[in-house]
């Protein structure tokens, strides 16, 4: 008797456990989801800014010739835009000139390293080494070290990011790309913008895509009659208190 009421117990225990372990798995699952999207163990740049103001900026990566960025700073006076320009160091080598240009209009500039290296396979040395290269190439010309860093080719992971970010720069990404550098048209790139385009929004362009000085005009034009305003990225941003969602959102504390 005291067997079978043994085996029971057994048995009774096992269903028990098995009924238990869905429940476990998934409160597993749900701690590892929240640590590694919530800010807990990933790290992300800033992508763009949850606000309801219809405020948002556009932003080029400069790089490489050709260089229509003179076209596009007229066209940026023209329209009375501010917006940033991020610069690779052997362009700031080549084009000295066009840099302090950039400054004297009122835009904003950032560094986006010295030789465009992906940054996904760099150790921490030769980034901070490469970020500080360009930082001392842009305060030799303008007089002013940047305080934003973009990745090249948007590609980096947790240790980029932590070795830019000891270099006191703010990461910065886009969430609306023109995908101008494929220049696959016109159309295309202007359609990208307009569609994906929200408050808060980090616009991408090149300085050396042929369609994107004729395609800026119409793209500032359309979202100004929508209502938007154009600012630069540091003034698009908060400042502290705010946290980042999974896809890379700076977002507010109340």
């Amino acid at each position: 008797m005291k067997f079978k009421i043994k085996n029971t117990i057994k048995i009774i225990s096992c269903i028990l456990f098995l009924l238990c372990v869905p429940i476990i798995v998934n409160v597993v699952i749900h701690n590892l989801s929240a640590q590694t999207f919530a800010g807990g163990s990933k790290k992300m740049p800033i992508y763009c800014v949850d606000t309801k103001e219809k405020r948002v900026a556009i932003s080029f990566d400069s790089c490489s010739d050709p260089d229509y960025t003179g076209e596009i700073l007229d066209i940026l006076d023209k329209y009375n835009v501010k917006a940033d320009f991020f610069l690779v160091g052997y362009y700031v080598d080549k084009h000295p000139d066009m840099v302090k240009e950039i400054q004297k209009r009122g835009h904003e500039i950032g560094n986006h390293s010295n030789k465009h290296p992906d940054m996904a396979y760099s150790s921490k040395e030769k980034i901070v080494g490469d970020i500080s290269a360009c930082d001392t190439k842009i305060m030799n010309v303008t007089g002013e070290m940047p305080k934003l860093f973009r990745f090249p080719s948007g590609s980096y992971n947790d240790n980029a990011i932590a070795a830019a970010e000891s270099t006191n720069h703010l990461c910065i990404q886009w969430d609306v790309d023109s995908i101008d550098w494929k220049e696959k048209g016109l159309d295309i790139e202007y359609n990208r913008i307009v569609t994906k385009t929200k408050p808060g929004s980090i616009l991408l362009f090149h300085n050396n895509a042929k369609y994107t000085p004729k395609n800026l005009p119409r793209i500032i034009e359309k979202l100004k009659s929508e209502g938007y305003t154009f600012v630069k990225i540091s003034d698009l941003l908060y400042k502290d208190n705010y946290k980042l969602d999974i896809s890379g959102k700076q977002i507010k504390n109340y």
